[in-house]
């Protein structure tokens, strides 16, 4: 069967929509499946109901990438968005076509910085990992290419200033916090260190927009069953080694100022990307919301008998605890639009749902210390604030964790902690060795004791949590409901 290109595209007699020719106007740091289905995806959209007319070239950040299996099929590749929207089951495909090439920079370096300088260009996108936004002391402008991803920016950024190029628009996908800020700040650390000038400092800083952005989509990418990928291959006539797949929901929000959504051409096509004045309150929003529904739920949810995130869903009672946690204790302390957490509270349960993904509660559930403690400890320490009163729900998912850790302790391996679940299998708990430590050494310490002591814990909470008024109670009153009946019974019971 013939791999993927224009002409075989054609010749499989695929009838949706296809942009062959078009100008570069973003240049892409990373080819890898999560930018293939968010910022590509949503730039293809763009193409088809924006006339955005425009092409991606593609970076390669490391020696050994795709670029050689992109080139191969001219840039095109198969996107599948799979979920649940509205309780329905969703598959969409759509053959992407706008990314132009992609460019090793450790055989390419001048055709990438010719790039740079074309007047054609307006965007940079980059999406090098959580580590690739470090300021990095052993990169220089003279090394081909510069070691770093923001080294390598700063030369094309200071090869198009010394061509005249008028300023980019830089969308920074990596997370971290203020990533396009960060990214910013490290290219005028190169540019004051390599003697760059103010000038260029000053058009970095004026010409140049660097934007934080929030991204939102979860993106599994390959199909790992091989018989489905022939079955997909014989449908659609020919192969795609770039096949990718994402989650149905999707939502990019990009800090950046008002004439920025003029400019860019997501409005006008009409997807789920935003420009906001400040992506703080989106990120928190997505945190409390689901992150903390994830470290709210999974834990009880595993001791109950459920494996997969999926089927927590189907289940009336861990379903009800998760939308009392999220409705009732969680939007009502967040600092925007109700309206607005409770539709985005709401696709919580179809993404969680995803009749295509086996999301694990095991994997979910590592390192749950300090994910409860930057999800959930807000939110619930904000209730107690505004209401005076614990939130049950939070209060139980507290209870839980303590329960998950410490449930028929047997073993302190060398990367974890073996506990019994009620129903009798191992399980290993992974989280960081002073924690998995705490709770070994209290492995025979009763339940009363073990809430005061986990409560008093400043190195998990930042504080002793005894102090609040009723907590300890109320946490080993839970416990001990988790203990004699059942996870699943002591969720029903808050309903």
């Amino acid at each position: 069967m013939d791999k993927l290109n224009y002409e075989v595209l054609e010749k499989s007699g695929y009838e949706g929509y296809i942009q062959k020719k078009a100008p570069v106007k973003m240049l892409q740091f990373g080819e890898g499946n999560f930018l293939r289905a968010f910022v590509d995806y949503f730039f293809d959209i763009s193409n088809e109901k924006a006339d955005w007319n425009g092409k991606v070239a593609i970076v390669q950040p490391i020696a050994q990438g795709l670029s050689d299996i992109i080139n191969e099929q001219e840039g095109l590749y198969t996107l599948y968005l799979r979920g649940s929207e509205k309780g329905e089951k969703v598959d969409r495909k759509r053959v992407i076509s706008v990314v132009d090439r992609c460019y090793n920079p450790f055989k390419e370096w001048e055709i990438i910085k010719e790039i740079a300088k074309s007047e054609d260009l307006e965007y940079v996108s980059s999406n090098t990992t959580e580590a690739g936004i470090v300021y990095d002391a052993a990169s220089t402008p003279d090394q081909v290419p510069p070691v770093s991803f923001p080294a390598k920016l700063a030369v094309l950024l200071h090869e198009r200033f010394l061509a005249g190029g008028k300023g980019l628009v830089v969308l920074s996908c990596e997370l971290i916090d203020n990533n396009g800020k960060e990214l910013q700040k490290i290219i005028l650390r190169h540019a004051e260190e390599w003697g760059w000038g103010k000038d260029f400092c000053k058009w970095i800083n004026e010409d140049c927009l660097f934007c934080s952005t929030l991204v939102d989509r979860i993106v599994p990418g390959r199909i790992r069953d091989a018989e489905e990928v022939k079955q997909l291959e014989e449908k659609n006539g020919y192969q795609d080694a770039l096949l990718d797949v994402g989650e149905v929901f999707g939502v990019w929000y990009i800090e950046g100022p008002e004439w920025l959504s003029a400019k860019l051409p997501f409005k006008k096509a009409g997807v789920n990307v935003h420009v906001v004045p400040d992506v703080t309150p989106y990120k928190k929003r997505k945190v409390r919301i689901l992150n903390g529904a994830h470290t709210g739920f999974v834990l009880g949810a595993y001791l109950s008998g459920q494996n997969i995130v999926r089927d927590c869903m189907h289940n009336d009672t861990i379903r009800g605890f998760m939308n009392k946690m999220l409705f009732e204790e969680i939007i009502p302390v967040l600092p925007l639009d109700k309206n607005d957490c409770e539709e985005f509270a709401s696709a919580v349960t179809d993404r969680f749902n995803n009749p295509f993904v086996n999301h694990e509660l095991m994997s979910i559930s590592l390192n749950s210390t300090s994910k409860w403690k930057a999800r959930n400890m807000p939110s619930f320490l904000e209730y107690i604030e505004k209401y005076s009163k614990l939130p049950q729900a939070l209060t139980m998912s507290l209870a839980a964790y303590i329960a998950f850790y410490s449930n028929g302790i047997k073993e302190r391996t060398e990367d974890g902690l073996i506990c019994v679940r009620p129903a009798g299998n191992d399980y290993k708990i992974q989280d960081d060795a002073w924690v998995l430590d705490f709770y070994y050494e209290n492995r025979n310490t009763g339940d009363a004791e073990l809430v005061k002591k986990v409560l008093a814990n400043e190195k998990m909470w930042d504080r002793n949590l005894n102090d609040i008024e009723g907590l300890t109670d109320t946490v080993t009153a839970d416990l001990k409901l988790i203990r004699e009946q059942g996870a699943e019974a002591a969720y029903k019971s808050i309903l």
